[in-house]
């Protein structure tokens, strides 16, 4: 290390990965601490002879010896640190001072100092011993597995939902005509995406939590991960609360229906070029950042997942295994998959493209669509953050006015044109008449039926989901 990187480093001061310890003539205690911290973080360096504001005092040359001695005894005494690391000081001549140098790898296992466990928060160790959420999300990010990978032995195919695994074999059709899904069976389908592993310990087979994430009756996804949830809001006048909410607890396919129809409810879509073509730059950034915060997500945790819809800008947020920290640059930035299984699927019914091509699109249309620059920050919890413009949010959420009952409707929409195109974006998932008209305003049942039940029904544009009883109490209406 040069003396002007040493410079540079003492002139920034302590950070995540920098910490400076005094330890002239003996090495004081708290440096295990901090040792604990940077290996069940990130990793960073210690320098030994160094006041805590970046003035190097230097290491008295007569102790050096013994203090590096002392340093490696200590951290290879499992009761002092588990498990035993194996770090070597380095002494540094700097301006006629003697600094000793100690880098310290992020290691794969969770580290102990006497019995506690010390974690990284900017530039002070934590000691989060006792606190039961921190270190749980800690064990999770050293997990050499992936979570969704969990097998329930024994459990099959009566958990999932077959239509949904159909919805995904016809799905990939609009990826490859002649995708090798479309003449498999539902449980081929599973094992060909590593949705059916077998239980090491157990040495029976099962389904996996992301066959049920991606696939499961609700009362499976309940059972098996009960802390699943997504929470989009819409919070443009009440600032306080929010105008509008949809709490979706399902599997992955219908959460990211609902996110989209929630967007698109909420969301302008202003004509924009893409060259010489006409593109939905809201569509296109809508399916990047949920297709991203489904996939990639780390469910082990209990934070609730969350999209925000604010007044000039778009946020979602979820739990996360972070493979850095801070703000990503999309020039340096290395994609990894967090959910493999999940994210295969989601490619395979393109809801996904190629690993890393998320970012990119993001910021392409995010561009063109608002003339920002999108943020995507790492941590414990990974946020993806649109800037919005006026023309996105003007005039969008619901306003209200009551029929001729007196009972109050939402409604955004105006023309014939808005209110058809409005209903279709809202059919994504089955609805019934009730709520359609609800959703346009409309009280009147026969004008409804005739002006725009009937002719998207006739036109292809939606259809029923009971077809073979046209008057069942229960139909409900999906898009085509």
């Amino acid at each position: 290390m040069t003396t002007e990187e040493l410079s540079s480093i003492f002139s920034a001061g302590e950070s995540r990965t920098v910490e400076f310890k005094k330890s002239t003539t003996d090495i004081t205690k708290d440096v295990y601490e901090t040792v604990c911290s940077f290996s069940n973080r990130d990793g960073g360096e210690i320098f030994l002879g160094v006041r805590d504001d970046g003035t190097p005092l230097g290491v008295d040359r007569d102790c050096a010896e013994k203090i590096k001695k002392d340093f490696v005894t200590t951290i290879n005494n499992s009761q002092k640190m588990f498990p035993a690391l194996y770090l070597q000081p380095e002494e540094i001549e700097y301006d006629g001072k003697l600094i000793i140098r100690i880098s310290v790898p992020e290691s794969h296992q969770v580290c102990r100092c006497k019995g506690r466990i010390y974690d990284r928060n900017n530039d002070s160790d934590v000691d989060i011993t006792d606190v039961e959420d921190l270190v749980f999300k800690l064990y999770a990010r050293k997990r050499g597995s992936y979570f969704v990978n969990k097998v329930y032995a024994g459990v099959g195919m009566e958990v999932l939902r077959t239509d949904l695994i159909d919805r995904a074999r016809q799905m990939s059709r609009s990826r490859n005509s002649e995708h090798p899904w479309l003449s498999m069976s539902d449980e081929e389908i599973l094992r060909s995406s590593g949705l059916i592993l077998e239980d090491l310990e157990k040495r029976e087979e099962g389904i996996t939590l992301a066959a049920i994430l991606l696939f499961g009756k609700d009362a499976a996804i309940m059972s098996a991960l009960p802390q699943h949830k997504t929470d989009a809001i819409y919070r443009v006048e009440n600032l306080d609360r929010y105008d509008d909410r949809d709490v979706i607890i399902t599997n992955l396919f219908e959460t990211y229906d609902r996110l989209m129809a929630f967007a698109k409810k909420h969301l302008n879509d202003p004509f924009v070029l893409d060259g010489i073509q006409a593109v939905s730059a809201r569509d296109h950034i809508l399916r990047e950042i949920f297709s991203n915060s489904l996939a990639h997500r780390d469910y082990s945790t209990g934070e609730v997942a969350t999209f925000v819809i604010e007044r000039d800008q778009m946020y979602t947020e979820n739990g996360n295994r972070p493979h850095g920290w801070g703000p990503l640059d999309p020039t340096r930035f290395k994609p990894f998959s967090k959910n493999p299984p999940i994210a295969k699927v989601f490619r395979e019914v393109s809801l996904a493209d190629e690993l890393g091509s998320g970012m990119r699109n993001t910021y392409k249309y995010t561009k063109l669509y608002s003339g920002g620059v999108p943020q995507f920050i790492e941590g414990d919890s990974f946020m993806t953050i649109i800037p919005l413009s006026s023309v996105a949010t003007s005039k969008t959420g619901p306003t209200t006015h009551q029929d001729m009952h007196g009972t109050t409707h939402e409604s955004t929409h105006q023309t014939k044109e808005e209110r058809m195109k409005a209903l279709e974006e809202f059919c994504s998932i089955a609805r019934s008449r009730e709520e359609m008209q609800a959703h346009i305003g409309i009280a009147n049942r026969e004008h409804f039926r005739k002006t725009y039940l009937k002719p998207m029904l006739d036109s292809g544009v939606i259809k029923m989901t009971n077809p073979s009883n046209p008057k069942d109490k229960n139909q409900k209406y999906i898009k085509a």
